[in-house]
């Protein structure tokens, strides 16, 4: 079995890989969709982050690969529906750099209130204003989270712990952990809060969810935060309310188009701002992050090659699986339309093949069946097995 580990992986992946028997070759960048399909020839799992695309022609021109592992949060660079009609697994590690982004979070409203990176600034530039004028504690101010989920409602406790007053909006109905208070409606939220941090995930109906009517929906002096999704603030129209005074701060540290390398210029109408903190995407780039996120995604990626196990997948049925003992495992990827298990079943009843366990689950357009049978089988079956209309891909686990 072989891996491809993209974008500077931490360490510890390729370690647990090479001691699992893979063998594993790595790239400290991503790799553009021509580069990346001749680097996928007989590659069975890749990793990534945020910067490689796993195209629709990439998944066509990668027909050995079986599932790809995404060694952050977001999935957006990971065409999900064309990985579930090749049989691609994807798993990612959607809590494994939480703490770490809610830390920067709470260290850019500090900073923010107290003005901290325009004196910082200034000292380095040989001038010494010492002045409490514009600079506020955190307590007692009011904290509006858009998104409450893993990230937002983590924050939430920490600010609460400050002795922030939290409110926040959510699509979704979610359960306020302490005395966070719910808003019925996000232009609520916006009217009533001092600071409001973005937090929401990346799908498509999220673009440009902060636009110039969200921002004038803010209260006059607020501070804005997104460490989110680049594309979920209209960043012309922050700028605008920046110059103009309405705003009275921001940190930014993602942005709708980014670089897909480390070290490279870059330009944003953000540059040069008042009391404007931008940061290139380092969310969740900690030490402690990363090595988390290096121990969680290669042990669902190992679980799925050698059991067949989905649990955390993003695109498959989830399945928790128990080892593989004196059995043979079939693992069984197929369209989910009627009569697919009963047609597999009759391949081994008719083969005379008796079924120590199995397993079927089905997500949207996929069905997932895991069938363990006893070592002595015919071997043609599988013939049989790939034949049967709607299968998708067909393994064999020893």
């Amino acid at each position: 079995m072989k891996i491809l580990l993209l974008e500077n992986i931490h360490e510890n992946a390729e370690e647990f890989f090479k001691n699992e028997g893979y063998a594993v070759e790595t790239h400290s960048s991503s790799l553009e969709e021509e580069e990346l399909i001749k680097n996928l020839q007989d590659v069975q799992v890749v990793g990534i982050r945020s910067k490689t695309d796993i195209t629709e022609n990439v998944l066509e021109n990668a027909p050995d690969l079986l599932a790809v592992g995404a060694f952050c949060i977001g999935t957006n660079q990971i065409d999900l529906e064309a990985c579930s009609k090749a049989g691609v697994a994807v798993f990612n590690a959607p809590y494994s750099n939480t703490r770490s982004v809610v830390e920067l979070t709470v260290s850019n409203i500090i900073a923010l209130l107290r003005k901290v990176f325009d004196r910082s600034k200034l000292m380095h530039n040989g001038r010494w204003e010492k002045s409490a004028k514009d600079s506020f504690e955190v307590r007692g101010k009011k904290l509006g989270i858009i998104g409450y989920g893993n990230i937002g409602s983590q924050l939430s406790v920490l600010a609460e712990a400050l002795g922030m007053k939290v409110y926040f909006y959510d699509i979704d109905d979610k359960l306020p952990l302490g005395n966070a208070q719910k808003c019925s409606s996000m232009q609520n939220l916006l009217e009533i809060s001092d600071i409001v941090s973005v937090h929401v995930d990346g799908r498509e109906s999220n673009h440009n969810l902060i636009d110039e009517d969200e921002f004038e929906q803010m209260k006059d002096g607020a501070i804005f935060i997104n460490a989110s999704r680049g594309f979920v603030v209209n960043i012309k129209a922050l700028a605008k309310h920046l110059k103009s005074g309405k705003l009275k701060g921001a940190a930014i540290d993602v942005y709708p188009e980014e670089p897909k390398v480390k070290h490279t210029d870059y330009r944003t109408v953000l540059q040069n701002l008042p009391n404007t903190i931008l940061t290139p995407h380092i969310g969740g780039s900690t030490e402690e992050a990363q090595r988390n996120i290096a121990d969680f995604v290669p042990t669902k990626l190992n679980d799925f090659i050698k059991m067949g196990s989905t649990v955390s997948s993003v695109n498959f049925p989830n399945l928790q699986l128990p080892q593989i003992n004196d059995e043979h495992r079939i693992v069984h990827v197929h369209e989910n339309i009627p009569g697919i298990m009963g047609k597999l079943n009759n391949i081994f009843a008719s083969n005379n093949i008796n079924i120590e366990r199995q397993f079927l689950k089905t997500r949207r357009s996929l069905g997932y069946v895991i069938t363990d049978i006893k070592k002595e089988y015919n071997a043609e079956i599988l013939d049989e097995v790939k034949n049967i209309k709607g299968t998708i891909r067909v393994r064999l686990l020893y």
